[in-house]
């Protein structure tokens, strides 16, 4: 019987080598969850497991070496899959070769932080945090694991421990993402104020803005020295004006005292990521940082609105084409404290990933920065049109094939794409 048992292992070893080679993953509106496909590649990375991105095959499929492990896990998470042999695998491939298709090889799982507040910061209040963040959300219900770190560990030097960093909703300009008229007297508004002034203080500075400065400072040195970066909403405006005003004080009144009267003038756009020649907004009682956001004409324009993926060679242009694969090109629209950014505003060199045709928003953009790579990606919640202050958070268990939160984690697998640099 034991003889007879072994005998059997080694068949259905022989049977899963020869003819259940590779597990493809496919990422078409046949997927039934698109966003925990891209946890089950980077677990398959984790793992020391091959697997391969296939750029516009598909909707951006995935094909990964055949483990039981991993089919598994796909069935367990209610990944759509199938199990194909060799001759499968090179007509696939024979696709790609003739048509705007690449094969990217992933060959590391990520290092993810990401920059946001401690959850300590609002347990001493009755209320939860004001708003939840889409990149966290994802990771969570993907399953892709993360660090959080805040300003000590960025000043510290703790960046250069990891390829990937996403900024949460933060206001880099240090006046607290201009909520003052609105929210000065809320729990949480208090809170927020009370701790980063303690950060500050404790760190060296006797300003919340110079203790973002010197945050800002050091995350494009992580840029500069080969990091990548993600930012959505008003960390992707904030950061820019931050880097530009460079120990300059741009914070209207709310800090106790008002901005230097000469900040537009000295304004350096040669440190920005992705923005120059803007105007900062000076008054207080106004939700606008700077003239970058478009959330004013965003709103005349609607909820019906959908923003456009670009098309690019994948061959010649892999790393855009990777950071828009999508099941869909048209995705609707959705605010946040920066919305889009104002096309005439952006640097010559970006990359335009996704517009609003036929306006002047731009919604997703990439760049390369010194030996790095940064994308920002306008809007608060890819599954709620408007997000407001104290709203739930969104479940991803009911929009598992959202394609706005898709070009999300797209970015999280780009640091995987190593070998592929060079080529754009």
């Amino acid at each position: 019987m034991k003889r007879l048992f072994l005998v059997s292992s080694l068949v259905f070893l022989l049977f899963e080598n020869l003819f259940g080679t590779r597990l493809l993953i496919y990422m078409d509106g046949q997927q039934t969850d698109h966003l925990r496909a891209y946890g089950i590649a980077y677990q398959s990375l984790v793992e020391g497991v091959k697997v391969e991105w296939l750029l516009n095959y598909r909707g951006g499929s995935f094909l990964i070496d055949y483990h039981k492990d991993i089919e598994d896990l796909c069935k367990i998470r209610g990944v759509s899959y199938s199990i194909v042999d060799e001759s499968q695998v090179q007509r696939i491939y024979n696709t790609i070769e003739e048509n705007n298709m690449e094969r990217i090889l992933l060959e590391v799982a990520p290092k993810v932080a990401v920059y946001i507040p401690p959850n300590e910061l609002y347990k001493s209040l009755s209320v939860r945090a004001p708003w939840d963040d889409a990149v966290t959300l994802a990771l969570d219900y993907a399953k892709i694991p993360y660090d959080r770190i805040w300003d000590e560990e960025v000043l510290a030097g703790a960046l250069n421990q990891y390829d990937w960093l996403h900024l949460h909703h933060e206001d880099f300009t240090g006046q607290y993402g201009k909520f003052y008229a609105s929210y000065r007297n809320a729990p949480w508004f208090q809170e927020e104020v009370r701790v980063n002034e303690l950060m500050a203080k404790r760190l060296g500075f006797k300003k919340v803005w110079q203790l973002k400065h010197a945050v800002a400072e050091k995350i494009r040195a992580y840029v500069n020295k080969g990091g990548f970066l993600f930012a959505m909403c008003s960390a992707t405006e904030t950061i820019d004006m931050a880097l530009a005003a460079c120990n300059v004080d741009i914070v209207p009144l709310v800090d106790g005292d008002p901005a230097d009267p000469n900040c537009q003038q000295k304004l350096d756009f040669s440190r920005t990521f992705a923005f120059q020649n803007f105007k900062v907004d000076l008054n207080p009682l106004r939700y606008n940082h700077s003239d970058i956001d478009v959330s004013r004409e965003a709103q005349l324009r609607g909820p019906n609105v959908r923003f456009t993926l670009a098309n690019f060679s994948a061959k010649y242009d892999p790393i855009p084409t990777l950071l828009t694969q999508n099941h869909v090109r048209d995705i609707k629209e959705f605010l946040g404290q920066t919305t889009g950014f104002r096309r005439n505003l952006i640097k010559d060199g970006v990359t335009i990933l996704g517009e609003v045709k036929g306006t002047e928003e731009v919604k997703y953009i990439y760049g390369d920065y010194g030996k790095g790579f940064f994308t920002f990606y306008g809007g608060h919640d890819p599954e709620d049109y408007a997000h407001l202050i104290g709203d739930p958070p969104t479940m991803l268990e009911l929009h598992k094939n959202s394609p706005g939160y898709r070009l999300i984690l797209n970015n999280i697998l780009f640091p995987a794409a190593k070998s592929k640099r060079l080529k754009t």
